[in-house]
């Protein structure tokens, strides 16, 4: 086991404890919050714009239906992403008054681009983990328009991978495969739900940066992350919200914990007792 480090805070959609995940209200309380990063899911709408949104299909999250992929930014434009969601109350006592005050509903669809720009406005050193989703219908060409997007924004070519402003992540290996090829500087996670025998030696395939594995991963195999360093990767865990998980990052050495509540995560690494989120938005 290697010394503790300070892992770096990701928010996971945001601070999604207590705002709706993927949208702007999220990520800028995640800001305010002392986040480091800030994490999204992006999908391709029918006309070709990159969206954040987690699942196929928007149903869950707002107030329309349909699959993401047949939908227009136009159409989803016009939903609500943010009234689905009530902040939980701090104490049982606030059961019995009132939820505490969220900001106004902002309806519309987070795009990408908006997100850019919220994280170019952000203090200097803030980071976008990028993640995207697999398999869907458009396949490669959700790579093809993120780094194009990238690139219009001065992101996908980065003087280094270390001063890289954009992380970009997946589960699907093809995904990050093209990531490389399409933008050989910019840093890539390729995302663990298991841990093949192949990889168990901290070695990951020539396209990625970074390893990500789950926390469940890291309990059964809290060595991986030793040996991820020993061959000179690093590693993004997901999604870390108990004290005891994150505690666990930190002794490890975890370089990128992606949690859904940087505030009380932040207070566990401080040393204090932190929260626990009560339900996580689905992987």
């Amino acid at each position: 086991m290697i010394a503790a480090v300070q892992p770096a805070v990701v928010a996971h959609r945001g601070a999604s404890t207590q705002r709706a995940e993927h949208t702007l209200a999220a990520y800028a309380l995640a800001l305010e919050q002392g986040a480091d990063g800030l994490e999204c899911d992006v999908r391709l709408t029918r006309d070709g714009h990159l969206v954040c949104v987690h699942d196929r299909r928007v149903d869950r999250t707002s107030t329309g239906r349909g699959v993401v992929s047949t939908l227009t930014l136009e159409r989803m434009s016009e939903l609500d992403y943010e009234s689905w969601h009530l902040e939980p109350a701090e104490h049982a006592d606030d059961l019995v008054r009132t939820h505490r005050a969220a900001p106004p509903p902002t309806p519309g669809v987070l795009t990408l681009a908006d997100l850019l720009g919220l994280v170019a406005d952000a203090r200097a050193g803030t980071r976008l983990f990028v993640e995207t989703k697999h398999p869907v219908r458009y396949a490669g060409l959700v790579e093809a328009k993120l780094v194009a997007l990238l690139r219009r924004h001065g992101l996908a070519d980065p003087p280094s991978k270390a001063d890289s402003p954009v992380m970009v992540m997946s589960f699907s290996t093809r995904a990050v495969r093209r990531i490389r090829e399409y933008a050989p500087a910019l840093p890539t996670v390729l995302l663990l739900t298991n841990l093949p025998p192949m990889l168990r030696d901290g070695s990951l395939p020539r396209y990625a940066d970074h390893a990500g594995p789950a926390i469940r991963l890291l309990r059964r195999h809290p060595e991986y992350v030793a040996r991820c360093a020993e061959r000179g990767h690093g590693t993004y865990c997901w999604t870390v919200d108990q004290p005891g998980d994150i505690r666990l990052c930190q002794r490890l050495g975890v370089r990128f914990l992606a949690t859904n509540d940087p505030a009380a995560t932040r207070a566990v690494l401080a040393g204090g007792q932190g929260g626990t989120v009560a339900t996580s938005p689905p992987e």
